[in-house]
């Protein structure tokens, strides 16, 4: 029960890591907001929460829309009392090479992944402070560090969430704040669905660990860093990608 009674707030947490994530933590005590545009998807996984004893509810969001997002940590609050713990996990990809890129693929990838993370951790950053203390989780990723091919967009919303951070590491930390950032590899999610057969093949063999990571690694890795476990943790990036190098 590493979590015990600690207020989750996990953003697409409706499926596939995120999900995973949610049932960990509530397996160890924690109380769950699911937040996620898809709707049905994450009344399953409440119904799922639920079904394992864990106190759990959803909240529909667009993490793009700030007002949205305020709601979601309003209602966060209001359902829990508190919010000791963000995981910023939604994200979307929209892949392509730099020369056939349209502006709206860019700014789609850019407005979930990045600014939705700058106003979900804006909005909840500003519980904690009144709390006095918080953890906040980002989903990095392994091509925000070494970059990946037609994924110009990706790469730079996952390398802005490493750089967001550390600064907010800095600023946060001496509030009682900590601040952290997982990079995963790649995950057997819906989102490596759509990378083709012959890509995951290279990627497995790229692996030392050779094969694909599943959503359960990813969210022990989170567990921990939510954990008093990592109290002396803050400003990192753990990869989480079975060794990959590209």
């Amino acid at each position: 029960m590493r979590l015990k009674d600690k207020a989750v707030l996990i953003t697409g947490g409706a499926n596939g890591i995120g999900r995973a994530t949610a049932m960990l933590f509530a397996q160890n005590g924690a109380k769950i907001m699911i937040a996620d545009y898809d709707e049905d998807e994450g009344l399953e996984t409440v119904k799922a929460l639920r079904g394992i004893g864990a106190s759990a509810e959803f909240v529909k969001v667009n993490v793009a829309n700030m007002h949205e997002v305020e709601q979601m940590v309003d209602a966060t609050v209001a359902r829990f009392s508190r919010m000791d713990v963000l995981v910023n996990n939604a994200g979307i990809t929209r892949d392509g090479f730099l020369v056939k890129m349209p502006p709206p693929q860019w700014d789609q990838v850019l407005a979930v992944n990045l600014t939705g993370v700058f106003y979900c951790t804006q909005a909840a950053a500003r519980v904690m402070l009144n709390q006095g203390q918080g953890v906040i989780l980002n989903a990095a990723s392994v091509v925000g560090i070494y970059g990946n091919i037609g994924q110009t967009n990706y790469a730079a919303t996952k390398s802005g969430v490493i750089g967001m951070t550390k600064t907010w590491a800095k600023e946060l930390g001496p509030k009682g704040i900590r601040v952290n950032a997982v990079a995963p590899g790649f995950i057997q999610t819906g989102m490596t669905e759509k990378v083709p057969d012959k890509v995951l093949a290279t990627m497995v063999e790229k692996t030392p660990l050779g094969r694909l990571g599943k959503p359960e690694d990813v969210a022990n890795a989170y567990l921990f860093l939510a954990s008093d476990e990592a109290s002396f943790i803050n400003g990192v990036v753990l990869s989480v990608d079975g060794g990959l190098t590209f």
